[in-house]
């Protein structure tokens, strides 16, 4: 799900091509990489690459927060539909000079309000893995309780649901 959505702080919007320089930084960020994984992108044209096809699926969906004062891009907010699992998973990510300003709460309520509102979704799950403390903090303030233990090429991940 796209939409353009405001915040008191922060504009939500679409992923699109121009965001290469920050994709770049973000996904090699030291969270991102412990926790998300590696996508060995190193320049503007993998960066490029990586937002085309995200843009190209019907089941994934990145949209870019940034800060209204200065409109630089601090961090995202992804909405998957994964074949894997019944329901569509909420998922961010800031740039680590940004964490702990409640950006990424700000941003995630938001977004999660108007999947909600849209009224096309029963559920919305987060996955994430059970030692990332940040996210599952995060989780359980949008709402999303521990659901279950998901192991996908063997790795575990920890499953909260909003209607658990």
């Amino acid at each position: 799900m796209y939409k353009y959505i405001e915040t008191e702080r922060l504009i939500i919007r679409p992923i699109n091509l121009t965001d290469s320089k920050f994709i770049i930084e973000l996904v090699n960020s030291k969270g991102w990489l412990k926790y998300i994984g590696n996508r060995n992108i190193s320049n503007e044209k993998e960066a490029k690459n990586y937002i085309q096809k995200i843009l190209d699926s019907p089941n994934i969906y990145y949209n870019v927060f940034e800060l209204k004062t200065t409109n630089q891009p601090v961090g995202i907010v992804t909405f998957l539909k994964r074949t894997e699992q019944k329901f569509p998973d909420i998922g961010f990510a800031i740039l680590p000079s940004y964490e702990k300003n409640g950006y990424t709460l700000e941003a995630s309520r938001r977004y999660l309000q108007e999947i909600i509102k849209s009224t096309k979704y029963n559920n919305v799950i987060g996955i994430t893995m059970p030692d990332n403390q940040k996210s599952i903090k995060l989780l359980l303030k949008l709402g999303l309780q521990y659901q279950s233990i998901y192991v996908v090429d063997h790795a575990t991940l920890s499953v909260f649901s909003l209607n658990a």
